[in-house]
């Protein structure tokens, strides 16, 4: 009985146990829509969703001032004190408020130039307004996620996923069978809506207890904690989705817009199985981290996840690579020039997610400048890299640039987590 046993004594086991029961779930569902979609949009089409998809990320991080992280680390530090609780959840509602009102304005009145520098045309405008419609229920839906992951609340975490993920599939099928690629980027826009009314049905109960609604202000005493988390999302969510739009548009200028699909599809595949460690980590490694204070329970800790992850993702990303002809032939049956671009990719994501472990430490303890240089350097090195490489090699040089600033990233992350606890035994020490 030594399995069982190990499953019912490792949360992280059972966490992940669960995951994969819905990323399985998500993955099935997810070969059916991405054939469809490679099959009714092509390359082209895929490119644009990879654009809308870009730009909802980025109104995520910047319509609630991208605290998600802040929210749940709090949480799980004061979910036995509700005073906490209030004021850091008034701070969040301002912060939401703020930014919402603000993108708005800017999707409303710049939706033309929007719609032209993300698909090269003013066709979409009126995809950019119905975004304006769509921001206040993303803001709302990240912070109540955040209350979610704080608490660490896996099982609900899991269902809200699944069921969220199945009812936008089924929404995305019908409007895509009926509209084509208008009616598929309309769904994509509207998904947020679905997301969070399911969360609302599911977890309400629990919100309240935690969040009491009517004694928020508008007020915002937290402000200073929470700003760390703003610029660290900014940075990373942010700038992110901005340099994967100009690079998806650079490979459109400079080859493509066929190759710029080609990208995307690569990286869909990847977000595909990269979103299974996203849920672990804001789950499990924030709030476990938040609550280690010494470099040995750290170091212990990150052994006990790259024991427990590491393997089970290198063995699946080997069975996606020696698959590769299979997952484009079922996937994306006329992509073939997609094939190439599988080591390199599987590779780098293989060092990213190393260092996304981490790379939460950062947020953990607030080590706000070390995660903006970090996250700075990496992108710049994405960035240029690409830009250099792509004139020589094409589309794959884009992803061999990805792979090379994740290398050298797992290199710096590692210096700089060890660093600061370096520094933090000499500050003992001298006490």
């Amino acid at each position: 009985m030594k399995i069982p046993k190990l499953f019912r004594e490792n949360l992280l086991l059972k966490m992940t146990s669960l995951n994969a029961v819905v990323i399985g779930i998500r993955l099935v569902v997810s070969l059916f829509i991405q054939r469809l979609l490679a099959e009714m949009v092509g390359e082209v089409g895929i490119s644009k969703i990879g654009q809308l998809r870009n730009l909802t990320s980025l109104l995520t991080s910047l319509s609630t001032g991208g605290i998600f992280n802040g929210v749940t680390k709090y949480v799980s530090e004061f979910k036995d004190d509700k005073g906490q609780l209030q004021k850091m959840f008034s701070t969040a509602f301002v912060f939401t408020a703020v930014g919402t009102v603000s993108i708005s304005i800017v999707l409303f009145f710049g939706a033309a130039s929007i719609s032209n520098y993300l698909f090269g045309s003013l066709d979409f405008e009126y995809l950019i307004k119905i975004l304006v419609i769509v921001v206040p229920f993303i803001a709302i839906y990240r912070v109540f996620n955040g209350v979610v992951h704080g608490l660490s609340q896996y099982k609900h975490f899991a269902k809200i996923d699944s069921i969220a993920y199945l009812l936008g599939t089924i929404f995305l099928v019908i409007s895509l069978i009926k509209y084509n690629i208008d009616g598929a980027l309309v769904a994509i826009a509207i998904t947020p809506i679905i997301q969070l009314l399911v969360l609302l049905f599911i977890f309400f109960k629990t919100l309240k207890e935690y969040i009491h609604f009517s004694e928020l202000s508008f007020k915002i005493p937290f402000a200073n904690e929470l700003l760390a988390f703003t610029l660290m999302s900014f940075v990373s969510t942010g700038l992110l989705s901005f340099v994967e739009i100009d690079i998806r548009t650079m490979i459109r200028n400079k080859i493509t817009e066929a190759d710029s699909g080609i990208w995307t599809a690569m990286t869909f595949i990847s977000k595909n199985y990269m979103v299974f460690s996203a849920s672990i980590f804001t789950l499990y490694v924030i709030p476990k981290f938040a609550s280690i204070h010494t470099q040995r329970g750290f170091t212990s800790e990150v052994k006990t996840i790259y024991k427990t992850l590491l393997p089970l993702f290198g063995i699946g990303m080997l069975m996606v690579y020696f698959l590769r002809n299979y997952v484009i032939l079922i996937i994306y049956p006329d992509f073939t020039a997609m094939a190439p671009l599988f080591k390199w990719q599987l590779s780098a994501d293989f060092f990213r997610l190393a260092t996304l472990v981490l790379s939460y430490q950062f947020i953990a303890k607030k080590m706000v400048r070390n995660f903006i240089f970090s996250e700075l350097l990496s992108l710049a090195l994405f960035y240029f890299i690409a830009g250099y490489l792509i004139n020589d090699y094409g589309v794959e040089g884009v992803v061999i640039a990805h792979l090379i600033r994740s290398v050298i990233m797992f290199i710096v992350v590692f210096y700089l987590v060890f660093r600061y606890f370096n520094k933090q035994n000499i500050l003992n020490s001298n006490d």
